[in-house]
């Protein structure tokens, strides 16, 4: 008989209420920027890389010259979110990525066997653990607080965004910056792509939008803190992670999320699903969507942002941003419908492999 296990399904989180205060992005989308909520960019392609920033405005030359890609866009969106947010420094800085800094980690490889372990760049290896990420915002902020990295694949992010909650229930910290961060190299694409991992099968699932599953790159941050202002975007109700859970588990977990926050199905506006466009991955979504969500409108990010271990951190950006800008655009949604105006609650649902599931909730 198969075990299932609900892991924190049950931990009461936010005694604190957790708001976000600002949220920023890199992405295969405009960077820094909200215009993909009306006009996205739309690609054919099955391999894209993220759309870079004007560097040189941005950082030091130091900076641009010795950092590589992934640090110097984990940076400009960290002090974007940091600016934007009002708070001149989080007390914490919590990030999750299921590669880190595996370009760097190519290139020092690369060199070891071309030049047989001489005349390496010492710069690679450094840049080359995962938490060089966190470390590397953390000396650009000058904070010295709680520093923590998360390598869980595709729960990385959301690994992250639990041990926040956690920092804030223990009144440990009031303001903390969470991100997540991946890029896609060519050679990894290419074997993501021998298992099959963008192959698109059939055309008859009914909430599919005919969109081919296609790689992306993160770079997202969020500042959250315990106390609202005028630039707070919505609260975060807590977060549930859960490993293969059956129908009944994940029923039980939504009902506990919800009903902790005062809230029932009823009151949910839409639900963001990581549905991507390969059957493989949205055969579990398929099936679980009336279930757990009877007629609620289905929406998606990936077909606009792309695939990636941290996408959910793109899906909470995109679905805070809906509840910023009081809309749901239609090209969102994934079984039709008109644009959803006023939304005030939105519950975020993803998974991987089948087996991590983990459950967001946002609301005003």
């Amino acid at each position: 008989m198969a075990v299932t296990t609900l892991r924190l399904s049950f931990q009461k989180f936010n005694n604190v209420d957790i708001y976000i205060q600002a949220a920023e992005h890199i992405s295969v989308q405009k960077p820094l920027s909200d215009g993909w909520l009306d006009a996205p960019i739309e690609y054919n392609s099955t391999y894209i890389r993220a759309i870079e920033p004007d560097y040189k405005s941005r950082l030091s030359p130091n900076i641009i010259r010795r950092t590589g890609n992934i640090i110097k866009r984990a940076i400009i969106t960290s002090r974007a979110a940091v600016i934007n947010s009002g708070i001149d420094k989080p007390d914490a800085i919590i990030s999750g990525t299921g590669l880190g800094c595996i370009e760097n980690t190519e290139y020092f490889l690369d060199a070891m066997v071309r030049k047989g372990e001489e005349l390496l760049q010492p710069a690679y290896f450094m840049q080359s653990t995962h938490n060089s990420i966190s470390s590397a915002v953390a000396i650009d902020l000058q904070c010295n607080g709680y520093n923590s990295t998360y390598s869980h694949k595709a729960i990385s992010f959301e690994s992250a965004l639990e041990d926040a909650c956690l920092q804030f229930d223990g009144r440990k910290i009031k303001s903390a910056l969470v991100g997540g961060y991946d890029e896609m190299t060519p050679e990894y694409f290419l074997l993501l792509s021998r298992i099959g991992y963008w192959r698109v099968d059939s055309d008859d699932e009914p909430l599919k939008r005919g969109k081919e599953a296609f790689s992306g790159e993160t770079s997202v941050s969020f500042m959250l803190s315990s106390e609202k202002n005028e630039k707070t975007i919505c609260r975060t109700g807590g977060v549930h992670l859960l490993y293969k859970p059956s129908e009944e588990s994940l029923q039980l977990a939504i009902s506990d999320l919800l009903s902790k926050n005062g809230l029932c199905i009823n009151d949910v506006d839409a639900i963001f699903t990581g549905i991507s466009g390969n059957s493989n991955n949205d055969e579990i979504y398929y099936r679980f969507a009336p279930i757990l969500f009877g007629e609620k409108p289905l929406a998606g990010y990936k077909h606009v942002f792309g695939e990636s271990y941290t996408a959910a951190g793109l899906g909470m950006y995109a679905a805070a941003t809906c509840i910023r800008k009081q809309r749901i655009p239609q090209h969102l949604l994934l079984n039709g419908g008109k644009e959803i105006r006023n939304p005030k609650t939105l519950l975020l649902h993803n998974h991987s492999d089948g087996k991590n599931h983990s459950l967001i909730l946002l609301t005003i």
